[in-house]
């Protein structure tokens, strides 16, 4: 059994999870690319989460009364109607990992 308790997921040399697949369901340089880009997610989401503290999942509720879960809803609804408008073109903020950290977070939330 691997390092998160799935079968099928070992953890490589540096220590990162890395999913173990046969050869014929996935190529390797997919799996390394989509473990790349997972685990720039996880550092910016930790990163954030110690720069503001747990705020999207215990927001300090002074102006807001809205639950986590809403929170985050309205912040997925503000990226897209970004990336609708045109801000995938921008090199100023990138808001498709922001996007995919506010999914995550809400898949974690309560």
């Amino acid at each position: 059994m691997g390092h998160c308790g799935w079968a099928g997921c070992g953890v490589c040399t540096a220590g990162h999870m890395v999913a173990r697949v046969p050869d014929n369901v996935m190529e390797a340089p997919f799996a390394i690319k989509v473990g790349e880009v997972l685990e720039q997610i996880e550092r910016m989401l930790i990163e954030k989460n110690r720069k503001y503290g747990n705020s999207a999942l215990e927001p300090i509720g002074v102006f807001s009364k809205l639950s986590p879960k809403e929170g985050l809803l309205i912040r997925i609804d503000d990226k897209l109607k970004r990336i609708k408008n045109g801000s995938l073109d921008k090199d100023d903020e990138d808001v498709v990992n922001d996007l995919i950290g506010y999914l995550v977070l809400l898949k974690i939330s309560k």
